[in-house]
């Protein structure tokens, strides 16, 4: 026999009992970044490899192991987009959305792919919401992604579950001086490295520094630290981010390992953390990308941005419990129709009531049946209210109207009165 078709491991597909959560906390991001003055965007999932390996940088975990990676039948090379950044740059240089120092703020949201071991929060097929803000030199706008992020875990109940991390790389220049002592220090200590920390001493040693190798995390408490290396603008701006978060009242911690994972990051870097998913602690990170404009090609372009993981946010307001209650709501009325003609009078009454009462949840049903197996359909749908519609009611133009949740005595409604009587008992709960 044939192998029975399955999903791609680490590709899920998410049904239709898991969707209100991920509408919820989509709905609210949405909501609150129009508030801001951010703009949607809308972007490929394939673009030509050669944009990541510039774009992210070669020699990275994700350019290096985890894209995938085809050739199409032009013999091009193509990349399911492993992040969003790089695609949204490439968006605005090809469109001239940043020429003459136009300010634009955008976010955008969907799949990203990463050839990784597959486990709870993290996926091969991972969704995120990505958030980028151009032209922007300013420790102000740093501050205001932040700010952003913190309110949104106010409005989802998280503020006390996360934890804000932050750093800054400095410029690229002090970035360089920095990775020079830091391989320097290493290579006296190479026979103690790890296996993946021994082969990013050569490719991306800064990513060393986040190893969660025990023995690694040990030789690095001797290690330089990237503070004492930082520029003097890099500093200011850094103290301008500190001094816009006290202002605004948003506890953070200083991590001088934190170095994010990917080459075109400068300045302010920061992640959101938390402790309640196991290892996979981070849902929200970010930072300053000024270089990463002219290294795909265009004019110098301050840049600065964000990204989340659906899938962590959605399994750590699972995890405490604070999804909304009535994410999951059944319908408030069944209509059940016996014989043609009813199951005509029955479409037309539905879709006047639907008309009438804007946002009632009404299930008419499908399939017709008897008078038990059309009940039984209703009590299982959840409803509140069943209404009844055979050739007695058709002849008088009225409907039964019987409560499902409580033992009241079956109506009968005229049809001209049919939406002020539901209404009535549906707000009254």
């Amino acid at each position: 026999m044939s192998k029975s078709l399955q999903a791609i491991r680490g590709m899920n597909d998410i049904l239709p009992e898991q969707t209100p959560a991920w509408r919820y906390l989509e709905n609210t991001l949405v909501s609150l970044l129009d508030g801001y003055g951010y703009r949607e965007i809308r972007l490929p999932i394939v673009e030509y490899t050669e944009l990541f390996a510039r774009g992210i940088g070669e020699g990275t975990d994700v350019v290096d192991k985890e894209m995938y990676t085809f050739l199409d039948r032009n013999e091009e090379s193509l990349t399911l987009r492993p992040e969003g950044t790089a695609g949204c740059v490439r968006a605005v240089l090809e469109h001239g959305l940043s020429g003459g120092g136009q300010v634009q703020k955008l976010w955008y949201a969907g799949p990203m792919f990463r050839y990784e071991k597959p486990q709870k929060g993290r996926y091969r097929q991972f969704h995120q919401v990505g958030v980028e803000a151009f032209n922007l030199p300013g420790p102000d706008v740093d501050a205001e992604l932040i700010v952003l992020t913190w309110r949104l875990w106010k409005q989802l109940g998280l503020a006390d579950a996360v934890t804000l991390q932050l750093n800054s790389l400095g410029s690229s220049e002090a970035r360089a001086a920095y990775r020079d002592a830091l391989v320097a220090y290493l290579q006296e200590r190479f026979d103690q490295l790890d296996e993946d920390s021994q082969r990013r001493l050569t490719t991306n040693p800064l990513r060393i520094l986040d190893s969660k190798n025990e023995q690694t995390q040990a030789l690095l408490v001797g290690a330089p630290t990237l503070s004492d290396y930082l520029d003097e603008e890099s500093r200011q701006h850094f103290e301008g981010v500190k001094a816009r978060l006290d202002a605004a009242g948003i506890r953070y911690e200083i991590n001088h390992k934190l170095v994010r994972g990917l080459d075109y990051y400068n300045r302010t870097v920061f992640e959101w953390v938390t402790d309640k998913l196991g290892a996979q602690g981070t849902v929200c990170a970010g930072g300053r990308y000024d270089g990463l404009v002219g290294q795909l090609g265009g004019k110098p372009t301050p840049g600065v941005g964000f990204a989340m993981g659906v899938e962590r946010l959605v399994l750590l307001l699972e995890t405490l419990e604070l999804l909304p209650a009535e994410l999951n709501r059944a319908a408030e009325v069944y209509v059940c129709a016996f014989g043609e003609a009813a199951e005509l009078a029955a479409l037309a009454l539905a879709e006047r009531l639907r008309d009438q009462l804007p946002g009632l949840r009404l299930l008419v049903n499908s399939g017709g049946g008897s008078f038990k197996s059309q009940f039984k359909k209703a009590d299982k749908s959840g409803a509140r209210y069943a209404l009844i519609l055979g050739e007695d009611e058709l002849a008088a133009r009225v409907v039964g109207c019987k409560p499902l949740r409580d033992d009241s005595e079956q109506q009968s409604i005229a049809w001209d009165a049919l939406a002020e009587h539901l209404a009535g008992r549906l707000q009254r709960g």
